[in-house]
C-alpha cells in the first residue's frame, strides 16, 4: 500500500440525545453530546477515512502532536498505535481497509469468529418507569440485552420489575453498580434477592474492585456471573484468586487485543465497552468479529443518540449486530449530519444547575448540588446502599428564592431533611 496521508481534519459536532436520554444524562454525562470526528484524506483518489472521539469521555484524546506525526505517513505504518488517540486510530483502520479493499477486521491478523456480534442497549440510571420505556424501545429496535446503572438512590428491585413487565423472558438485564454496594456484607443480600429475577443476567462491579476476598465471597453466594473492569484488581490477582467470571474490556486497539488475549487464555468472557455513535459501534463490531471471548453484549451507548451519523444504519436483529463487510469500517458517514451538528469552540457545555434530592420511605431526604456530591456521600458509606422505595427527584433552577437558597446550602455540603 503506497498511499500517504495528506490532510487530517477535526470536526467537532453536537449530536443530540434522544429526549429521555437528554433529561437523565443531564446530571452526569451531558458532555457526551460533543463528538470530535477525524477525517483523514490521502493522496490515493477517493480514499478517505473517518473516526470519532468523545473528548469528555475517552481512553485517549487526539492531540495536535499526534496529528502532525501522522501527516505524510503511510497510514498502514501507524496501525495499532494507541498513543494516537481514539478518533485518529479509528480513522486509520478505516482508511487502510478502504485502500486495501478489505473490512477493518481483516487488519487485526486474526481469523473471524462471528458475523454477528451481541450488542447491548445502555442507559445511565433512571426511574423504573423510564427504564421500562427504554426497554420497550430497545426490544422494538432488535435488542435483547440491556445494561443499566444500578444506584443506591433508586429502587433496583422496582427497576428490574418494571423492565420485566414489558419484555419477554429472553430479554436480559445486566446491572452495574460502580462499587456502590461497597462491601460483600451489603452486596450479598441484594444480589441473592436479584438472583430470583428471570431477566437478570450479569452483575458488574457491585463492590470495591480492590476487595478481592469480598468478590470471592460474592461468587459463592450468587448464581449470576460477576464482572470487573480488566486490570482492576491486576489480572494475575484476578485469575489466581478467582475474583470474577469476566471483564469489561476497552481502550485502544492494541490494549483491547492484549486484554482479549489474556481473557481468552483463561476462558473469561467480556463486554467490549467503546462508547460513541455509529462510527464507534462499527469499530466495536470489527473487533468483536475476531475476538472469541467477546461473548457478552458490547456496550457502545449508540441508543443515547438521536442520530447515528451514518447514511445507512447498522443492522441489528435478535440482539446481534451485523459486522459490516464493506472496506474499512464498512459504513458511510453522513456528511450532511456533520455539517448540521458542527459546533464552534469552546467545545463544552456548562454544568446544568440541578438540585438532586434522594427520598427514602418515611420522608427521609438528602439534597445535593451535583452528582459528584451524591456519589461521594454514598461511596463514603453515609447512606443506605439499596433500600426499597427510594427515588431521586431532579429539580432545575425555577428562579425561586427557595430553590436558590437550598442550592447554595447544598454547594457547601449535602443537606439532610425530613418530609
Amino acid at each position: 500500500m503506497s498511499c500517504r496521508i495528506t490532510e487530517i481534519e477535526r470536526i467537532t459536532i453536537d449530536v443530540p440525545f434522544t429526549p429521555r436520554c437528554l433529561e437523565w444524562n443531564a446530571r452526569e454525562v451531558w458532555q457526551w453530546r460533543i463528538v470530535e470526528v477525524i477525517r483523514i484524506v490521502t493522496d490515493a483518489p477517493g480514499i478517505v477515512g473517518y473516526g470519532e472521539t468523545l473528548p469528555h469521555y475517552t481512553w485517549g484524546k487526539v492531540t495536535d502532536a499526534a496529528i502532525e506525526r501522522a501527516k505524510g505517513c503511510n497510514p498502514a505504518e501507524l496501525l495499532g498505535d494507541d498513543s494516537l488517540g481514539s478518533g485518529l486510530q479509528m480513522a486509520l483502520y478505516d482508511v487502510v481497509g478502504k485502500a486495501l479493499g478489505v473490512p477493518a477486521y481483516r487488519l487485526f491478523n486474526l481469523p473471524r469468529v462471528r458475523e454477528w456480534c451481541p450488542l447491548s442497549w445502555w442507559n445511565i440510571d433512571m426511574p423504573p418507569e423510564a427504564f421500562a420505556e427504554e426497554a420497550k424501545e430497545a426490544l422494538a429496535r432488535g435488542y435483547t440485552s440491556y445494561k443499566i446503572k444500578a444506584r443506591p438512590w433508586w429502587d433496583v428491585y422496582a427497576q428490574v420489575e418494571a423492565i420485566s413487565a414489558v419484555t419477554p423472558p429472553h430479554f436480559k438485564l445486566d446491572l452495574d453498580w460502580n462499587n456502590m454496594l461497597l462491601n460483600a456484607g451489603n452486596a450479598a443480600p441484594v444480589l441473592t434477592e436479584l438472583d430470583k429475577y428471570e431477566r437478570v443476567a450479569i452483575y458488574e462491579s457491585p463492590i470495591m474492585h480492590r476487595d478481592v476476598e469480598g468478590h470471592r465471597q460474592l461468587r459463592q453466594k450468587t448464581t449470576r456471573p460477576l464482572s470487573l473492569h480488566f486490570g482492576d484488581p491486576p489480572f494475575p490477582t484476578v485469575v489466581r484468586d478467582e475474583v470474577c467470571d469476566g471483564f469489561v474490556v476497552g481502550g485502544g486497539v492494541a490494549s483491547i487485543l492484549r486484554q482479549a488475549t489474556l481473557s481468552a487464555t483463561f476462558e473469561k468472557p467480556f463486554w467490549l465497552q467503546m462508547v460513541g455513535t455509529g462510527l464507534t459501534t462499527a469499530m466495536s463490531l470489527h473487533l468483536g468479529a475476531v475476538l472469541p471471548f467477546a461473548q457478552w453484549p458490547a456496550v457502545n451507548c449508540l441508543n443515547n443518540y438521536a442520530d447515528d451519523l451514518l447514511s445507512e444504519p447498522l443492522t441489528i436483529k435478535g440482539g446481534f449486530a451485523k459486522v459490516p463487510e464493506a472496506p474499512g469500517l464498512g459504513i458511510t458517514v453522513d456528511e450532511e449530519a456533520l455539517m448540521r451538528y458542527r459546533m464552534d469552540p469552546p467545545y463544552e457545555f456548562p454544568k446544568p444547575r440541578l438540585l438532586l434530592s434522594v427520598v427514602w420511605e418515611g420522608g427521609r431526604v438528602m439534597h445535593y448540588a451535583s452528582m459528584k456530591q451524591c456519589w461521594d456521600d454514598c461511596l463514603a458509606g453515609n447512606q443506605p446502599v439499596q433500600e426499597r422505595g427510594v427515588r431521586m427527584e431532579v429539580r432545575a433552577d425555577d428562579g425561586s428564592s427557595d430553590w436558590a437558597q437550598l442550592y447554595s446550602r447544598c454547594e457547601l455540603a449535602p443537606v439532610r431533611d425530613q418530609r
